[in-house]
């Protein structure tokens, strides 16, 4: 009994089935490591942006006067 222990053991370590898991956990994670990275990106550069246009629209005036 001791001796088909040790031999299913053996082949669970030579096994690669569980690798194929591992590359795709690392992969996912890079690929949202760089999608949060592209976020943040995008947002404080469309924050700025956003705040531009409110003061330029701010200081615009409108006249009512001709109407």
């Amino acid at each position: 009994m001791n001796k088909t222990l040790l031999s299913k053991f053996r082949v669970f370590l030579r096994g690669e089935d569980g690798a194929v898991t591992v590359d795709w956990v690392v992969l996912t994670a890079a690929i949202v490591s760089l999608g949060m990275l592209v976020g943040v990106v995008i947002w404080s550069k469309t924050g700025t942006a956003a705040g531009n246009i409110a003061t330029f629209i701010g200081e615009r005036s409108i006249n009512t006067s001709s109407f």
